[in-house]
Protein backbone atom coordinates (compact mmCIF):
# COMPACT_ATOMS: atom_id res chain seq x y z
CA UNK A 1 0.00 0.00 0.00
CA UNK A 2 2.06 3.34 -1.03
CA UNK A 3 0.53 6.53 0.76
CA UNK A 4 1.71 10.05 -0.14
CA UNK A 5 1.97 12.19 2.80
CA UNK A 6 2.59 15.55 3.07
CA UNK A 7 4.99 16.21 5.96
CA UNK A 8 6.37 19.43 7.41
CA UNK A 9 9.37 17.73 9.18
CA UNK A 10 10.20 14.29 7.73
CA UNK A 11 11.39 11.65 10.29
CA UNK A 12 12.39 8.27 9.54
CA UNK A 13 10.15 4.96 9.58
CA UNK A 14 9.47 2.93 12.92
CA UNK A 15 11.11 -0.45 12.27
CA UNK A 16 7.43 -1.98 12.96
CA UNK A 17 5.88 -0.46 9.71
CA UNK A 18 8.55 -2.59 7.06
CA UNK A 19 9.40 -5.21 9.23
CA UNK A 20 7.97 -8.86 8.71
CA UNK A 21 7.68 -12.06 11.33
CA UNK A 22 8.32 -14.46 8.44
CA UNK A 23 11.32 -12.35 7.30
CA UNK A 24 13.87 -10.19 8.82
CA UNK A 25 13.68 -6.17 8.03
CA UNK A 26 15.75 -5.18 5.01
CA UNK A 27 18.58 -2.72 5.90
CA UNK A 28 18.26 -1.56 2.37
CA UNK A 29 14.89 -0.60 2.63
CA UNK A 30 14.18 3.26 3.91
CA UNK A 31 11.66 5.60 2.96
CA UNK A 32 12.59 7.72 0.09
CA UNK A 33 12.51 11.90 -0.04
CA UNK A 34 11.25 13.19 -3.16
CA UNK A 35 12.06 17.06 -3.74
CA UNK A 36 10.33 18.54 -6.34
CA UNK A 37 12.60 19.35 -9.70
CA UNK A 38 9.95 22.42 -10.27
CA UNK A 39 9.40 25.11 -7.80
CA UNK A 40 5.25 24.89 -6.51
CA UNK A 41 2.92 27.88 -6.37
CA UNK A 42 1.99 27.40 -3.35
CA UNK A 43 4.73 27.27 -0.70
CA UNK A 44 6.94 23.92 -1.08
CA UNK A 45 6.80 20.94 0.87
CA UNK A 46 8.40 17.86 1.61
CA UNK A 47 6.48 14.48 0.30
CA UNK A 48 7.05 10.76 1.56
CA UNK A 49 6.39 7.67 0.57
CA UNK A 50 5.82 5.10 2.76
CA UNK A 51 5.07 1.01 1.84
CA UNK A 52 4.02 -0.74 4.54
CA UNK A 53 3.74 -4.15 4.04
CA UNK A 54 0.62 -6.26 5.39
CA UNK A 55 2.45 -8.47 7.85
CA UNK A 56 2.77 -6.69 10.61
CA UNK A 57 -0.95 -7.03 11.57
CA UNK A 58 -3.46 -9.66 11.08
CA UNK A 59 -5.71 -9.12 8.64
CA UNK A 60 -9.40 -8.51 9.20
CA UNK A 61 -12.52 -11.10 7.72
CA UNK A 62 -14.66 -9.65 6.00
CA UNK A 63 -18.22 -11.04 5.39
CA UNK A 64 -20.11 -13.70 7.29
CA UNK A 65 -18.66 -17.28 7.91
CA UNK A 66 -18.17 -19.56 6.80
CA UNK A 67 -17.39 -18.30 3.29
CA UNK A 68 -17.85 -20.87 0.77
CA UNK A 69 -15.66 -20.03 -2.24
CA UNK A 70 -15.54 -21.64 -5.20
CA UNK A 71 -12.02 -22.45 -7.25
CA UNK A 72 -12.72 -22.28 -11.09
CA UNK A 73 -11.34 -21.89 -14.32
CA UNK A 74 -13.80 -23.72 -17.82
CA UNK A 75 -10.35 -24.51 -18.98
CA UNK A 76 -8.29 -26.91 -17.99
CA UNK A 77 -4.79 -26.61 -16.51
CA UNK A 78 -4.91 -22.72 -15.81
CA UNK A 79 -3.92 -23.78 -12.12
CA UNK A 80 -7.05 -24.78 -10.38
CA UNK A 81 -5.92 -27.02 -7.95
CA UNK A 82 -2.89 -25.65 -7.46
CA UNK A 83 -4.47 -21.79 -6.43
CA UNK A 84 -6.77 -24.05 -3.79
CA UNK A 85 -3.64 -25.17 -2.21
CA UNK A 86 -1.96 -22.52 -1.57
CA UNK A 87 -4.49 -19.83 -1.31
CA UNK A 88 -5.96 -22.11 1.22
CA UNK A 89 -2.44 -23.04 2.96
CA UNK A 90 -1.85 -19.01 3.44
CA UNK A 91 -5.14 -19.01 4.99
CA UNK A 92 -4.79 -21.30 7.65
CA UNK A 93 -1.19 -19.63 7.99
CA UNK A 94 -2.67 -16.38 8.30
CA UNK A 95 -5.08 -18.14 11.51
CA UNK A 96 -8.14 -18.93 9.67
CA UNK A 97 -9.75 -22.63 10.21
CA UNK A 98 -10.03 -23.62 6.31
CA UNK A 99 -11.92 -27.00 4.23
CA UNK A 100 -11.17 -27.67 1.10
CA UNK A 101 -12.98 -29.48 -1.04
CA UNK A 102 -11.74 -31.54 -4.30
CA UNK A 103 -15.05 -31.81 -6.15
CA UNK A 104 -13.09 -33.19 -9.39
CA UNK A 105 -14.55 -37.00 -9.47
CA UNK A 106 -12.21 -39.82 -10.34
CA UNK A 107 -9.71 -37.60 -11.46
CA UNK A 108 -8.73 -35.50 -7.41
CA UNK A 109 -5.46 -33.72 -7.11
CA UNK A 110 -5.58 -31.73 -4.65
CA UNK A 111 -4.12 -34.27 -2.24
CA UNK A 112 -1.51 -34.85 -4.26
CA UNK A 113 -0.21 -31.24 -4.39
CA UNK A 114 -0.54 -31.16 -0.65
CA UNK A 115 1.07 -34.35 0.02
CA UNK A 116 -1.56 -36.06 2.27
CA UNK A 117 -2.60 -38.64 -0.94
CA UNK A 118 -1.65 -41.58 1.67
CA UNK A 119 -4.32 -40.69 4.13
CA UNK A 120 -7.59 -40.10 2.68
CA UNK A 121 -9.13 -43.35 3.64
CA UNK A 122 -12.41 -42.05 3.44
CA UNK A 123 -14.32 -39.99 1.28
CA UNK A 124 -17.69 -38.13 0.82
CA UNK A 125 -19.45 -40.76 -1.06
CA UNK A 126 -19.14 -43.40 2.21
CA UNK A 127 -20.34 -40.04 4.40
CA UNK A 128 -23.68 -40.29 2.19
CA UNK A 129 -23.92 -44.37 2.16
CA UNK A 130 -23.36 -44.01 6.35
CA UNK A 131 -20.31 -46.12 6.00
CA UNK A 132 -18.39 -43.58 8.06
CA UNK A 133 -19.02 -40.64 9.58
CA UNK A 134 -17.77 -36.53 8.25
CA UNK A 135 -14.67 -36.39 10.50
CA UNK A 136 -13.40 -39.25 9.93
CA UNK A 137 -13.60 -38.29 5.98
CA UNK A 138 -12.06 -34.60 7.00
CA UNK A 139 -7.93 -34.92 6.17
CA UNK A 140 -6.09 -32.85 8.74
CA UNK A 141 -2.77 -31.41 7.72
CA UNK A 142 0.22 -32.29 10.14
CA UNK A 143 2.14 -29.19 8.93
CA UNK A 144 -1.54 -26.49 10.24
CA UNK A 145 -4.05 -28.25 12.33
CA UNK A 146 -6.39 -25.46 11.36
CA UNK A 147 -6.23 -27.02 7.34
CA UNK A 148 -8.26 -30.02 6.51
CA UNK A 149 -9.12 -31.92 3.39
CA UNK A 150 -12.24 -33.61 1.88
CA UNK A 151 -12.09 -35.25 -0.89
CA UNK A 152 -15.32 -36.26 -2.85
CA UNK A 153 -14.85 -39.73 -4.21
CA UNK A 154 -11.70 -42.00 -4.86
CA UNK A 155 -9.83 -41.92 -7.83
CA UNK A 156 -11.65 -43.90 -11.15
CA UNK A 157 -14.55 -44.06 -9.12
CA UNK A 158 -18.21 -42.84 -10.19
CA UNK A 159 -20.62 -41.16 -8.15
CA UNK A 160 -24.43 -42.41 -7.09
CA UNK A 161 -27.13 -41.23 -9.73
CA UNK A 162 -28.39 -39.35 -6.89
CA UNK A 163 -25.14 -37.35 -5.81
CA UNK A 164 -25.54 -33.25 -7.47
CA UNK A 165 -25.51 -30.09 -6.44
CA UNK A 166 -28.12 -30.40 -3.27
CA UNK A 167 -25.87 -33.59 -1.72
CA UNK A 168 -22.95 -30.88 -1.94
CA UNK A 169 -25.31 -28.19 -0.07
CA UNK A 170 -25.84 -30.52 2.66
CA UNK A 171 -22.41 -31.23 3.15
CA UNK A 172 -21.89 -28.09 3.66
CA UNK A 173 -24.28 -27.38 5.98
CA UNK A 174 -22.58 -30.00 7.99
CA UNK A 175 -19.59 -29.06 7.74
CA UNK A 176 -21.35 -25.38 9.13
CA UNK A 177 -23.16 -27.86 12.09
CA UNK A 178 -19.72 -29.55 13.14
CA UNK A 179 -19.24 -29.57 17.12
CA UNK A 180 -16.15 -28.20 16.87
CA UNK A 181 -17.38 -25.26 15.20
CA UNK A 182 -18.14 -24.12 11.81
CA UNK A 183 -14.57 -23.21 9.43
CA UNK A 184 -14.08 -19.77 8.57
CA UNK A 185 -13.35 -20.75 5.11
CA UNK A 186 -15.10 -23.56 2.35
CA UNK A 187 -12.92 -23.75 -0.45
CA UNK A 188 -14.47 -25.74 -3.27
CA UNK A 189 -11.66 -27.02 -5.83
CA UNK A 190 -14.19 -27.45 -8.94
CA UNK A 191 -13.44 -29.00 -12.12
CA UNK A 192 -12.87 -28.04 -15.93
CA UNK A 193 -15.47 -27.90 -17.60
CA UNK A 194 -19.19 -26.75 -17.47
CA UNK A 195 -20.93 -29.97 -17.34
CA UNK A 196 -22.56 -31.65 -14.31
CA UNK A 197 -19.61 -31.56 -12.26
CA UNK A 198 -19.11 -27.84 -12.83
CA UNK A 199 -22.81 -27.42 -11.60
CA UNK A 200 -22.82 -29.34 -8.73
CA UNK A 201 -19.43 -27.20 -7.24
CA UNK A 202 -21.00 -23.89 -7.76
CA UNK A 203 -24.26 -24.48 -6.23
CA UNK A 204 -23.14 -24.26 -2.46
CA UNK A 205 -21.05 -21.15 -3.08
CA UNK A 206 -21.64 -17.62 -2.80
CA UNK A 207 -18.13 -16.19 -4.02
CA UNK A 208 -15.49 -17.55 -7.19
CA UNK A 209 -12.36 -16.85 -7.66
CA UNK A 210 -11.79 -17.26 -11.41
CA UNK A 211 -8.15 -18.72 -12.50
CA UNK A 212 -7.33 -17.74 -15.97
CA UNK A 213 -4.28 -17.28 -17.86
CA UNK A 214 -3.41 -14.78 -20.03
CA UNK A 215 -3.97 -16.18 -23.62
CA UNK A 216 -6.99 -16.13 -26.03
CA UNK A 217 -8.17 -19.84 -25.31
CA UNK A 218 -8.28 -19.24 -21.41
CA UNK A 219 -9.90 -16.49 -22.03
CA UNK A 220 -12.73 -17.31 -23.65
CA UNK A 221 -14.00 -19.72 -21.49
CA UNK A 222 -13.18 -18.26 -18.81
CA UNK A 223 -16.03 -15.27 -20.24
CA UNK A 224 -17.99 -18.42 -20.61
CA UNK A 225 -18.02 -19.17 -16.65
CA UNK A 226 -18.28 -15.86 -15.49
CA UNK A 227 -22.22 -15.26 -17.38
CA UNK A 228 -22.76 -19.27 -15.80
CA UNK A 229 -21.38 -17.96 -12.20
CA UNK A 230 -24.12 -14.88 -12.41
CA UNK A 231 -26.49 -16.69 -13.69
CA UNK A 232 -26.39 -18.70 -10.64
CA UNK A 233 -26.97 -15.96 -8.42
CA UNK A 234 -22.79 -15.68 -7.79
CA UNK A 235 -21.90 -12.03 -7.88
CA UNK A 236 -18.61 -11.55 -5.89
CA UNK A 237 -16.49 -12.85 -8.99
CA UNK A 238 -12.94 -12.24 -8.67
CA UNK A 239 -9.75 -13.02 -11.17
CA UNK A 240 -6.40 -14.30 -10.38
CA UNK A 241 -4.48 -14.43 -13.43
CA UNK A 242 -1.55 -17.24 -13.55
CA UNK A 243 1.51 -17.88 -15.29
CA UNK A 244 1.99 -14.17 -16.00
CA UNK A 245 5.42 -13.36 -17.52
CA UNK A 246 6.76 -10.01 -17.72
CA UNK A 247 9.55 -10.30 -20.75
CA UNK A 248 6.65 -11.59 -23.36
CA UNK A 249 4.52 -8.72 -22.18
CA UNK A 250 7.16 -6.38 -23.24
CA UNK A 251 7.66 -7.89 -26.50
CA UNK A 252 4.17 -8.42 -27.21
CA UNK A 253 4.25 -11.91 -27.24
CA UNK A 254 1.21 -12.04 -24.38
CA UNK A 255 -1.34 -10.18 -22.99
CA UNK A 256 -0.97 -7.83 -20.00
CA UNK A 257 -3.16 -8.06 -17.26
CA UNK A 258 -4.55 -4.87 -17.96
CA UNK A 259 -5.58 -6.40 -21.23
CA UNK A 260 -7.17 -9.15 -19.21
CA UNK A 261 -9.27 -6.99 -16.69
CA UNK A 262 -10.48 -5.08 -19.64
CA UNK A 263 -11.58 -8.26 -21.46
CA UNK A 264 -13.42 -9.42 -18.72
CA UNK A 265 -14.29 -6.79 -16.36
CA UNK A 266 -13.68 -8.44 -13.11
CA UNK A 267 -11.94 -7.70 -10.13
CA UNK A 268 -8.35 -8.59 -9.75
CA UNK A 269 -7.29 -10.90 -6.42
CA UNK A 270 -3.59 -11.45 -7.77
CA UNK A 271 -1.48 -11.73 -10.69
CA UNK A 272 0.92 -14.85 -10.01
CA UNK A 273 4.34 -14.94 -12.09
CA UNK A 274 5.38 -17.80 -13.86
CA UNK A 275 7.85 -19.56 -11.98
CA UNK A 276 9.84 -23.14 -12.50
CA UNK A 277 9.36 -23.74 -8.65
CA UNK A 278 5.62 -24.77 -8.93
CA UNK A 279 6.65 -28.16 -10.65
CA UNK A 280 8.95 -29.20 -8.15
CA UNK A 281 6.60 -28.27 -5.19
CA UNK A 282 4.04 -30.71 -7.02
CA UNK A 283 5.95 -33.20 -7.34
CA UNK A 284 6.90 -33.43 -3.68
CA UNK A 285 3.72 -32.76 -2.85
CA UNK A 286 4.66 -29.41 -1.26
CA UNK A 287 2.87 -26.00 -1.75
CA UNK A 288 4.84 -23.39 -2.96
CA UNK A 289 3.77 -20.50 0.18
CA UNK A 290 5.98 -22.98 3.04
CA UNK A 291 8.85 -22.65 0.80
CA UNK A 292 11.92 -21.52 2.27
CA UNK A 293 13.54 -18.81 1.10
CA UNK A 294 9.61 -18.00 -0.81
CA UNK A 295 9.13 -17.51 -3.97
CA UNK A 296 7.73 -14.95 -6.09
CA UNK A 297 4.78 -17.03 -7.13
CA UNK A 298 4.39 -18.52 -3.60
CA UNK A 299 4.66 -14.87 -2.27
CA UNK A 300 1.71 -13.40 -4.71
CA UNK A 301 -0.81 -16.34 -3.68
CA UNK A 302 0.12 -14.90 0.11
CA UNK A 303 -1.17 -11.55 -1.20
CA UNK A 304 -4.02 -13.07 -3.00
CA UNK A 305 -5.18 -15.03 0.23
CA UNK A 306 -4.83 -11.23 2.19
CA UNK A 307 -6.82 -9.60 -0.40
CA UNK A 308 -9.41 -13.05 -0.33
CA UNK A 309 -9.72 -12.31 3.29
CA UNK A 310 -10.90 -8.76 3.12
CA UNK A 311 -12.38 -8.99 0.12
CA UNK A 312 -9.98 -6.45 -1.85
CA UNK A 313 -8.74 -6.17 -5.08
CA UNK A 314 -5.58 -5.09 -6.89
CA UNK A 315 -4.92 -2.78 -9.84
CA UNK A 316 -3.03 -4.02 -12.67
CA UNK A 317 -0.28 -1.59 -13.89
CA UNK A 318 0.89 -0.82 -17.02
CA UNK A 319 4.36 -2.91 -18.05
CA UNK A 320 6.34 -0.43 -20.66
CA UNK A 321 6.64 -2.24 -23.85
CA UNK A 322 10.29 -2.33 -24.91
CA UNK A 323 11.77 -0.74 -27.68
CA UNK A 324 11.90 -2.52 -31.55
CA UNK A 325 15.20 -3.41 -32.13
CA UNK A 326 16.85 -1.20 -34.66
CA UNK A 327 19.42 -2.33 -37.18
CA UNK A 328 22.22 -0.49 -38.87
CA UNK A 329 20.37 0.67 -42.20
CA UNK A 330 18.02 2.32 -39.77
CA UNK A 331 20.14 5.06 -40.13
CA UNK A 332 19.67 5.35 -43.69
CA UNK A 333 15.96 5.29 -42.91
CA UNK A 334 15.84 1.96 -43.71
Amino acid sequence: MILLQPLSNPKPLPTALYSSPLTPPNPLFSPKILKPSKPYLHPPSTFRIQSILQYNRKPQLAGETPRVVVITSGKGGVGKTTTTANVGLSLARLGFSVVAIDADVGLRNLDLLLGLENRVNYTVVEVLNGDCRLDQALVRDKRWSNFELLCISKPRSKLPLGFGGKALVWLVEALKDRQEGAPDFIIIDCPAGIDAGFITAITPANEAVLVTTPDITSLRDADRVTGLLECDGIRDIKMIVNRVRTDMIRGEDMMSVLDVQEMLGLALLGVIPEDSEVIRSTNRGYPLVLNKPPTMAGLAFEQAAWRLVEQDSMKAVMVEEEPKKRGFFSFFGG
